[in-house]
């Protein structure tokens, strides 16, 4: 989210011709899209795809040289080779298990959806979503984690809180078993000052319709309200 926060401001301080200023959030921006890459590859397994192949031409390569120390009669090199194999076959399954986590992943909840918090009952707009838990450990020790019904193997999502409930709070990271609709549409005013950088404006369900940038970093089409018999907006 900050990188289109941080090319909105940038963009804001050149119309004012602040170059010096605009350098430095150029900078900035550089530094954090640098460090989401590293965060994405250890995490989400954003490119768990490219990491499964890596491994399984590791893999064929070991098998080569295993055959050629089994011929040479090399039986200690034979063996470490083994394990080498095996450990590099276990990783791969598990690289390629999150690649499709990824891929497959079925969310109850949409971008820009109005939710509720199951337990602290603040109101909350979907900003983003895991497949599965992308914090480190000691945070889902912190939080709990464990102690949810569906663990840390459940989607999770990204939410904007309402300040106005929760002023301290402005994000936060919520299980998708902690997360409900509201039972009637929620069309009442909502206050969170990163509204106007992710979405365009209210839909006629009361939820927030998100804007290109944040769809396409999800790879998420824009929600269409569905018509009624009347040829009216549900």
């Amino acid at each position: 989210m900050f990188r289109l926060f941080g090319t909105f401001e940038c963009q804001c301080a050149l119309n004012m011709e602040e170059y010096d200023i605009a350098q430095q959030l150029r900078n900035k921006l550089t530094e954090v899209e640098e460090e989401v890459i590293k965060q994405q590859q250890s995490k989400r397994g954003l490119s768990s795809k490219s990491d499964a192949q890596d491994k399984g031409l590791s893999i064929i390569r070991l098998r080569s040289d295993l055959q050629s120390a089994i011929e040479n009669e090399d039986y200690a090199l034979a063996a470490k080779l083994r394990d080498e194999i095996s450990k590099l076959e276990a990783e791969s399954l598990a690289v390629s298990a999150k690649a499709l986590a990824h891929e497959n992943a079925q969310y109850v909840f949409r971008l820009g959806q109005k939710v509720k918090h199951k337990i602290f009952g603040y109101r909350a707009i979907i900003v983003g979503m895991d497949p599965v838990c992308s914090e480190s450990n000691s945070w889902m020790e912190n939080a709990q984690v464990k102690k949810l019904s569906r663990g840390s193997t459940q989607p999770f999502y990204q939410v904007l809180v309402d300040v106005r409930a929760e002023p301290d709070l402005l994000v936060a990271y919520v299980a998708e078993e902690n997360l409900l609709i509201p039972d009637k549409p929620d069309k009442g005013r909502f206050d969170h000052p990163y509204m106007s950088f992710l979405f365009y404006g209210m839909d006629s369900a009361g939820d927030f319709i998100p804007i290109k940038q944040l769809r396409e970093k999800y790879n998420k089409p824009r929600h269409e309200i569905p018509f009624d018999e009347d040829g009216q907006k549900a």
